[in-house]
């Protein structure tokens, strides 16, 4: 019986073709069609997902390009082919495997601005003096500092009674009676053509695979045969014997394709615990097609810990994805999601709608009417800035095509600024859990103020915590604007600093955000207020709550990576009307 699994799109479709360090090139969003095209370059054997041999397809074959006249303009041609901004720096001489196939380039000569490497001068293809201890490598620079590791071992542990009693029996084979044939294309063809393919057997036990009924261990059924990608094989084994023990270590070579065998097969757990793991390289990718791609793989496989985990990146940064080369390759889904959502990152409402009718424009008529008009329903008119508002009508590019849309948005959004609440709440056509009258995450001034060392420059000593002061209005309508509040804002990193503010702190660091002057006559309006944790100023890798002014733990249970603790903590206000 044969087991085939080729009904995925994207990256996960790449995986037939690709290698181990190759996989995660794909989460960034390279070749959506899983066909291999004349002069597609990849890059194999290295231990991290931007290095490796470099290859070329030709002639329906892989083939390596020797050293000779390699430099860094001919490595930066291969690295933005694959779709990272530039090479690091060329390898020579390090051995990232076997290489099997011919020599396909020589004496290579790029300008460093060409778009394929195939279109750089060389003599021609396979003429060559080169032997492949001369294949060239190159390490490309992912946009990012590089936040993972990819020799870092993760131990994921679910184990049960007789777990290490069930591995040797696995190590050993004694007693299998269920035989598991892996299969790989490597991608090259044989002298008569036919696909080159490698594999193994594993032999296994029907009463432990029994539990998935995917492999279709029945009494009837001795054999399967398995076909996975070439970079998948050697992690094979280790996905069956989890299956035996509950337990295994999983690095950042083998978990996309862990993750891609237990939902294969059924195995829930191991999936969702790969697929917590992605969250690791989200941030590695500026352009968002790791997160984008993730998404759409996710969404195809059930996996709702992945989709969930990229849709969140997504929305504490939408600012950054807006404005990145992914942008207009989001789903009307996706888009969707993250405008449903209330703790979706912008500097205000405004930017958001400004967003969304550029996200509009860019997909032109692939949009139906009617679809635009339930995303633009989306945002939180009332939310937007009473300045915006009335400048709305001359700067929407879609105001003409939406009219009446915007004009009951935006009526809307009038009497939420000019009515008291108590008012509001007398008008039939009001709802009060109406989530347009619900704040999302507001950066931009008056509501949030970013804190860190390097703003903090009068921070010595060690006992002072880092301490800010922000103005907001009572509430963001109108009839609040002149009615404002001085909050304080702290960060404490020891024992000594929280009692010198008489605070009582669990954990460290912790932040505190507590009003100076009285809320009590302020009794309709109440505060959600959130921390947001940047990360180098770049992205945000976590954002916290406040509960009775204080919010801890933040940086001891992170849902993203953030290299050399380089921590910018952003204060953000959020009035809610009660």
């Amino acid at each position: 019986m044969s087991v085939h699994r080729h009904t995925f799109t994207g990256w996960l479709l790449l995986l037939l073709h690709v290698s181990a360090s190759a996989v995660r090139l794909n989460l960034l969003g390279r070749q959506r069609n899983p066909a291999l095209q004349e002069g597609d370059v990849r890059l194999f054997g290295g231990g991290g997902f931007a290095e490796g041999r470099v290859e070329i397809y030709h002639d329906g074959r892989w083939g390596t390009v020797c050293d000779d006249g390699w430099d860094l303009a001919e490595a930066h041609v291969v690295c933005r082919q694959l779709g990272f901004p530039r090479a690091d720096s060329v390898v020579i001489g390090k051995n990232y495997g076997k290489a099997s196939g011919p020599i396909w380039l020589d004496d290579l000569k790029c300008d460093g601005t060409e778009t394929y490497l195939s279109t750089c001068m060389f003599i021609g293809w396979g003429a060559t003096d080169c032997s492949h201890k001369e294949d060239v490598g190159v390490i490309c620079e992912t946009g990012r500092t590089n936040l993972t590791n990819g020799d870092a071992l993760y131990s994921l542990d679910h184990s049960i009674c007789l777990s290490d009693e069930r591995g040797q029996i696995f190590d050993s084979g004694y007693g299998c009676d269920f035989s598991i044939s892996v299969r790989s294309a490597t991608g090259n063809a044989q002298e008569d053509g036919t696909p080159e393919v490698v594999g193994e057997t594993i032999c296994a036990h029907k009463s432990i695979l029994s539990q998935f009924p995917l492999f279709n261990a029945s009494k009837g059924i001795s054999n399967i045969t398995v076909d996975v990608a070439q970079s998948c094989q050697p992690h094979f084994s280790s996905f069956i014997r989890y299956i035996y023990t509950r337990k295994m270590d999983v690095n950042f070579s083998s978990v996309q394709c862990l993750h891609w065998m237990a939902y294969t097969f059924g195995v829930k757990q191991l999936m969702e615990d790969t697929g917590r793991l992605f969250s690791e390289i989200l941030p590695e990718d500026a352009s968002f097609h790791t997160p984008v791609s993730l998404y759409e793989y996710a969404v195809e496989t059930q996996d709702w810990v992945l989709q969930e985990n990229c849709i969140q990146y997504m929305a504490w940064n939408y600012q950054n994805l807006s404005s990145s080369p992914a942008w207009t390759q989001l789903s009307v889904e996706l888009l969707r999601s993250l405008l449903l959502r209330s703790d979706l990152v912008v500097p205000d409402e405004y930017f958001l709608l400004q967003t969304v009718e550029s996200w509009i424009t860019e997909k032109g008529n692939s949009t139906s009417l009617e679809t635009q008009a339930e995303l633009l329903s989306l945002i939180r008119f009332p939310m937007i800035p009473a300045e915006a508002l009335n400048d709305l009508e001359s700067n929407s590019s879609l105001y003409s095509s939406h009219v009446n849309m915007y004009r009951d948005n935006l009526l809307k959004a009038f009497q939420f600024n000019v009515l008291l609440f108590g008012n509001l709440i007398s008008n039939p056509k009001f709802n009060r859990e109406d989530g347009d009258y619900r704040p999302r995450i507001y950066t931009a001034k008056p509501w949030s103020k970013a804190l860190s060392r390097q703003t903090q420059y009068l921070y010595r000593n060690h006992y002072d915590s880092m301490t800010t002061s922000l103005n907001t209005p009572v509430h963001n309508s109108l009839i609040f604007k002149d009615n404002q509040i001085l909050w304080e804002a702290n960060v404490f990193e020891n024992k000594q600093q929280c009692s010198n503010r008489g605070v009582r702190c669990e954990s460290f660091p912790s932040a505190r955000l507590v009003p100076q002057n009285g809320l009590s006559r302020w009794r309709n309006v109440l505060y959600r207020n959130r921390l947001l944790l940047m990360c180098q100023d770049k992205y945000v890798f976590q954002v916290q709550d406040f509960k009775d002014n204080m919010a801890t733990n933040g940086t001891q249970v992170l849902a993203y990576p953030c290299p050399d603790d380089q921590y910018t903590y952003r204060f953000v206000v959020r009035p809610y009307y009660v």
